[in-house]
């Protein structure tokens, strides 16, 4: 996977250490000799460089955070500013302020100087100091912006559709002839990015999900035939709903975006939640609000401002469904309903979640002192690699029905792979 360099990176770096520019990860590690030969996936290795293209002495950032909320993107931001000033003494920072809204002069605020002394404490706190939007911008408003303020380097915090706009920016610049690095660091509690494999935050969002899965469960089980339902994040992937499952041991069934199942029928979840109340007097169902959206028809389509499909409620859906069908049955029962998915994501990032937020960001930092652009910052085998922003845009990651992750749910959940999947 080749990435694109502004140029002739002409500086000494001032950092001790240096990651050879031809080192490559391998996507796949496993080889199954059986398989048909396919043309092998090879990740450029991130790092600090020997040479950097940018005169840290002239050179400024910018930082954007797009999209929904996620633990851990103060955590990114600080990262960020204390690699570029304390590593290589980089002086003028801007913090573009709600989105990419924030890249128009017309629209935004004025952008907010970045100093380690402004930062200090903002990795304690949930959501993000540079506040955050959904939806476009215009590219032409937004590098004439950038050139005015000779940004030379732009680092974007969001998921793919964020990255779709540094990208569209960054062909803007290419066209005005404006050297931009333009740098992604993925953002997404769903976990869904593709060649990352843990995006930040999503280890936070499991731990508050388990939360909300131990009160689900006390309630279900402190009364005679109680269910309770749980719905959180989780659009295109069940990534969340897998790792809580595992995490909690508590859930009983647990339905995804990548799992269609039916209602009704003798095979049906209805009735295996029935024989489930019946025989242990108590339930609990996580489902990603990705879910079930197949039960629902075709119907009006809705999109957000970021041209994302908006996901009917199944939450709301499978409540009114399930207790219509224990009345109908004629058994008593105990209804309870959660819905903590905005709680899940406005919280501080954890520990191993900091961690990770810290690497990413100066890992993004030492691509954009070398000169590189159009990336975004990777995970793979442990190691962080850069991604070309196309690969990552045009692709989603989902749940593996065959991964240790699927599997470990239907060991802890007792659900039969196929026990109501359509």
């Amino acid at each position: 996977m080749n990435i694109t360099v502004l140029g002739e990176a002409r500086y000494p770096s001032p950092l001790p250490f240096h990651v050879n520019d031809k080192a490559r990860v391998p996507f796949n590690v496993i080889i199954n000799p059986d398989a048909p030969p396919q043309e092998e996936l090879l990740f450029e290795v991130a790092g600090p460089r020997e040479r950097l293209y940018f005169d840290p002495k002239h050179a400024r950032a910018g930082i954007v955070t797009c999209g929904g909320l996620c633990p851990g993107l103060n955590n990114v931001i600080r990262s960020l500013v204390l690699e570029l000033h304390h590593s290589y003494g980089v002086r003028e920072i801007l913090g573009f302020v709600n989105g990419y809204q924030g890249l128009d002069p017309w629209r935004g605020s004025e952008p907010i100087p970045l100093t380690p002394e402004f930062v200090e404490d903002i990795h304690k706190e949930g959501g993000t100091e540079l506040n955050t939007s959904r939806g476009p911008v215009d590219v032409s408003v937004a590098v004439d912006n950038l050139i005015r303020r000779k940004v030379d380097m732009l680092f974007v915090i969001g998921g793919d559709g964020t990255q779709r706009g540094g990208e569209a920016i960054l062909r803007e610049a290419q066209q005005r002839g404006h050297a931009l690095s333009v740098i992604g660091i993925p953002k997404t509690i769903d976990n869904d990015v593709a060649f990352v494999s843990r995006t930040f935050g999503y280890v936070t969002a499991v731990e508050e999900a388990v939360r909300a899965i131990n009160c689900a469960h006390t309630e279900a089980h402190s009364v005679q035939n109680g269910i309770s339902l749980v719905k959180i994040m989780g659009r295109h992937a069940g990534f969340i709903a897998a790792g809580a499952t595992i995490a909690s041991q508590d859930v009983n069934f647990t339905l995804v975006p990548e799992v269609p199942f039916v209602l009704d029928g003798e095979d049906g979840f209805l009735a295996a939640l029935k024989r489930r109340v019946q025989k242990r007097a108590h339930a609990v169902i996580l489902v990603a609000e990705g879910a079930g959206q197949h039960l629902f028809g075709a119907g009006d389509k809705q999109y957000d401002a970021s041209g994302n499909l908006k996901s009917k409620d199944i939450g709301l859906f499978l409540r009114s469904r399930i207790e219509a069908y224990f009345e109908a049955e004629n058994i008593p029962h105990t209804f309870r309903y959660f819905d903590p998915s905005y709680l899940i994501r406005s919280v501080p990032a954890s520990a191993e979640d900091a961690i990770l937020c810290d690497f990413f960001a100066r890992n993004a930092v030492h691509a954009a002192m070398a000169g590189k652009t159009g990336l975004v910052i990777g995970l793979q085998h442990d190691t962080f690699t850069h991604v070309p922003i196309e690969l990552i845009t045009r692709r989603k990651k989902q749940l593996d029905l065959n991964s240790p992750a699927w599997l470990g749910v239907l060991a802890a959940t007792g659900q039969k792979f196929a026990q109501f999947a359509v």
